[in-house]
């Protein structure tokens, strides 16, 4: 007997969006140590343990209010290190915890400043050099770190570079500058000079799929991520000395973008092929050996997190896809594999969903690569098909320059298990899938892109997937410019939406980018429309949702951090003012402590708690009743509470 949607028991939304019981398990360069990120009086920590004694753990950090959500070890194994911003404003601070005291050193104590790491060594390990934008915010200037004092020199200072890149002695390099036509100079740095003439050139339609991939150790061989004369980026190994390219690797479906490289020699090891899944192949024959090895002992997706310099343990994830994800500690000389933590264990016996990869063909011939969701009990022979038609939430990823990826997803669980099918498309302009692809999408805001979301509509209705009238559409970022587009552009196609840090006005949007993306504008113009020309701005200014507020009929749920660098808060304020103005309906919620998405727990779930709600309210789906869910966050509701069931209610109460 096939179990209901409605039997299906609720997922609580905290299993899904609250704190992980351990994220990012490392081990340190010379195993000795294990660390991780974990909860310390319900904020996320570094914590570590010696790798001897995996019990004996201990917290190094003691951040309060904004979780660390990423750490990396010091080369040299005497200390964990993080980068951390305030309120979400991404100027991101370098973090030094010694091992052996305790201390921490904020070793860019700095304002207005964003840390970019440029390079570290397997040979130098007591030293790092950085780009600090410090003298000015557009230009990343490069530093000589002393791990050990924490004094910093000044490599070179940077009037005109995008980015630069160093070799294992800590030298640069490489220096990579935009050019006239939107691709991409490289050129060589000798004795901290760079040189006038790139000694090679990208053109605009390489620039997102063409990239340098590091030095081998001893800075004979430069690695490249390359689809100059090609479709899909394949990667070669350039020989410095005399600039000969070797192949790889290629795939005609899709650009390599992932590699395994020796943590000593820097050497390419193997690479991973991602089309509609990742799968690994290795051109080592050890490293072969061990990828077969863990391939036959876990189920569904792995990968590796970390490595010894020996080479001898590794840190492997292992996501089953519809159990939480797990980490091992893999030793490769005595071929076990130690069970290190279960990030979610809370989801254990939950009735998490597969995801099933599939193939749209958009209107004009392209091929879209779509991860399909759907509810529990709606399909018993498991085919990717309900056994009749369901409410559908159109989740639609941000960038527009990235990608949807197979494996677990924290929405795609939520609402699924709420009783909807969840479609997230790969539309034109996402990355991965060759520069033919993501070129087609060039001045297509609005336009062809958005065409692409409404094919995969039409085909999850044409297939029996979607019921046409209860059709949500909801995402961040490019997703929330999307859901924008969606109800003011096809407002016949869905019944709500919900936006997510979303542009609303192109125009501005572009006006008002973080000054350190100065460096790179040309790609924004080339690929959205040049607002200094009469052509540009006129597209710009069609695509933008703004100006079509008052075509909105349906519901909309917007949603904003308000030190947002990239899509600042007036993007959301303009187009619920447009609304007001008209007498349209609006959902608006603030958050005044985040930035573009949501870092904090407490306010991640009181979003998808409004959010699960308003869905509901709009396509008659399950929800997880409000409660106390708003009591810990920061949000504040601007405007239209009445539009959300229980959500009066919860502020009242």
């Amino acid at each position: 007997m096939t179990q209901a949607p409605q039997a299906a028991p609720l997922i609580p939304r905290a299993a899904l969006f609250g704190n992980p019981t351990r994220a990012q398990g490392l081990i340190s360069p010379d195993g000795l140590w294990l660390s991780w990120i974990a909860p310390l009086e319900g904020v996320l920590n570094i914590w570590i343990a010696p790798a001897a004694d995996p019990e004996a753990a201990r917290a190094m950090t003691s951040a309060t209010e904004r979780p660390i959500r990423q750490h990396f070890w010091s080369p040299d194994g005497r200390a964990v290190m993080y980068i951390q911003d305030k309120g979400g404003d991404e100027n991101f601070l370098l973090y030094r915890v010694d091992i052996a005291t305790g201390a921490e050193t904020t070793m860019t104590p700095f304002t207005d400043t964003r840390v970019d790491l440029v390079g570290a060594s397997s040979t130098i390990k007591d030293k790092l050099l950085l780009g600090l934008n410090n003298r000015d915010p557009q230009w990343h200037d490069v530093h000589l770190l002393d791990l050990t004092t924490g004094e910093l020199s000044l490599v070179l200072e940077n009037n005109a570079f995008a980015g630069f890149m160093a070799d294992d002695n800590l030298v640069l390099r490489m220096a990579m500058q935009q050019n006239a036509a939107g691709g991409t100079d490289y050129s060589r740095v000798v004795d901290n000079v760079v040189e006038e003439t790139p000694f090679e050139t990208s053109a605009m339609e390489d620039a997102l799929t063409t990239v340098p991939a590091g030095y081998t150790s001893d800075g004979a061989t430069l690695y490249w991520i390359d689809s100059r004369g090609r479709n899909t980026a394949a990667l070669f190994a350039q020989d410095t000395a005399s600039g000969e390219k070797r192949l790889i690797a290629e795939d005609a479906r899709a650009d390599i973008t992932s590699t395994l490289r020796h943590p000593v020699t820097g050497e390419v090891e193997a690479y991973a092929v991602n089309y509609l899944t990742k799968r690994w192949h290795a051109t080592d024959p050890g490293i072969a050996a061990a990828l077969a090895w863990l391939g036959e002992q876990l189920e569904g997706e792995f990968g590796v997190n970390s490595r010894t310099d020996d080479d001898t343990v590794w840190i492997v994830w292992n996501d089953p896809l519809t159990k939480p994800i797990r980490t091992f500690i893999y030793d490769r000389v005595t071929s076990t594999l130690i069970p290190f933590y279960t990030s979610r264990p809370e989801l254990e016996g939950m009735p998490l969903q597969p995801m099933h990869p599939v193939e749209i063909a958009s209107r004009d011939g392209l091929t879209l690569p779509c991860y399909l969701t759907l509810p529990p009990g709606s399909d018993p022979d498991g085919d990717g098909k309900p056994q009749a038609p369901v409410p559908m939430v159109l989740l639609v990823h941000g960038g527009p320059w990235a990608r949807d990826t197979y494996g677990f997803n924290s929405a795609h669980q939520l609402l699924a298990n709420r009783g909807y099918a969840v479609l997230s498309v790969n539309f034109r302009g996402s990355t991965g899938f060759g520069k033919a692809f993501l070129n087609a999408a060039n001045k297509q805001w609005g336009l062809a892109m958005h065409d692409d979301l409404i094919d995969a509509v039409n085909w999850a209705v044409a297939e029996g997937i979607a019921l046409a009238d209860r059709i949500a559409i909801m995402g961040g970022s490019y997703g929330g410019y999307a859901t924008l587009a969606g109800l003011t552009f096809t407002p016949e196609v869905f019944a709500c939406g919900v936006d997510i840090v979303g542009p609303s006005n192109l125009e501005t949007l572009l006006s008002t980018i973080p000054p350190y993306w100065a460096p790179l504008v040309k790609i924004f113009h080339e690929r959205m429309g040049d607002p200094n020309t009469e052509e540009g701005l006129e597209l710009l200014r069609a695509a933008s949702p703004l100006y079509k507020a008052s075509e909105i009929t349906k519901p909309l749920l917007i949603a904003q951090g308000a030190n947002d660098p990239r899509v600042k808060q007036s993007e959301s304020d303009q187009i619920v003012g447009a609304m007001q103005a008209a007498g349209i309906p609006v959902t608006y919620v603030l958050f005044p402590d985040e930035g573009h998405g949501f870092a904090r727990p407490e306010n991640n779930i009181a979003f998808y708690a409004i959010a699960e709600n308003f869905l509901a309210t709009c396509l008659g789906g399950r929800a997880e009743p409000l409660g106390d869910a708003l009591k810990p966050a920061s949000a504040e509701i601007v405007e239209g509470a009445a539009h959300v069931q229980g959500l009066e209610d919860a502020l009242a109460g």
